[in-house]
């Protein structure tokens, strides 16, 4: 399965949104060293209930728009 993500770094609270095709997740950390990467996929684990090893980030890795692969 592959996700579209916008990705929202040094927000107030954690979460995860979605909106029309599209997941906003909104995390604590800053982007800074990938931190804001690692809580996301943190949160998708939790969201889907999956291991965090299935999730992968096939686009973005730098940006806030990414493609997420998640592999069943």
């Amino acid at each position: 399965m592959i996700l579209a993500i916008k990705i929202k770094p040094n927000s107030k609270e954690s979460k995860i949104e979605e909106k029309k095709d599209i997941f906003y997740i909104y995390t604590k950390s800053p982007a800074k060293e990938n931190k804001a990467n690692f809580e996301m996929i943190d949160l998708l684990s939790e969201y889907f209930n999956i291991s965090k090893k299935d999730i992968h980030i096939k686009k973005g890795v730098k940006s806030k728009h990414k493609l997420i692969e998640i592999v069943e």
